[in-house]
């Protein structure tokens, strides 16, 4: 989401308007709304991508209304280096995920062989699609 609201001309961005265009389904947890929120509204988030805190707000209620509540019925921590990253897996093993999507693979990587989620930056999920239609 950071890289969606930053660049209006990335791989990011197409896929964040594609979830919100309901082309596939979006997954979310408590938690990881918390985090974007806290992170998405910094000043140098905001100041980069033109945005108010009041617009990456709307962003994410837009968000919240189309995607898929997911319930953390198991916590697996820790097992990334970034804690934060700890939660996106979470939400992904808990919605059983097809698919991860993030710039940080290296370190999803490991975890993503313990629990069979595929890990894929957005330049190549936006491929996957095009090639699966």
């Amino acid at each position: 989401l950071v890289a969606a609201i930053r660049s209006d001309r990335g791989a990011s961005r197409v896929l964040l308007v594609g979830g919100l265009e309901r082309q596939y389904q979006l997954l979310v947890s408590v938690p990881l709304m918390i985090e974007y929120e806290s992170v998405l509204t910094r000043a140098e988030h905001l100041e980069a991508s033109r945005l108010s805190a009041d617009d990456v707000l709307a962003i994410l209620d837009a968000v919240a209304v189309i995607a898929e509540p997911v319930r953390l019925a198991y916590l697996w921590r820790p097992v990334l280096p970034d804690a934060e990253d700890d939660m996106v897996l979470e939400t992904a093993v808990n919605g059983r995920a097809d698919v991860l999507v993030t710039f940080n693979q290296r370190d999803f990587e490991s975890a993503a062989a313990t629990f069979a989620v595929e890990i894929s930056s957005p330049g190549r999920a936006i491929e996957r699609m095009r090639t699966s239609l």
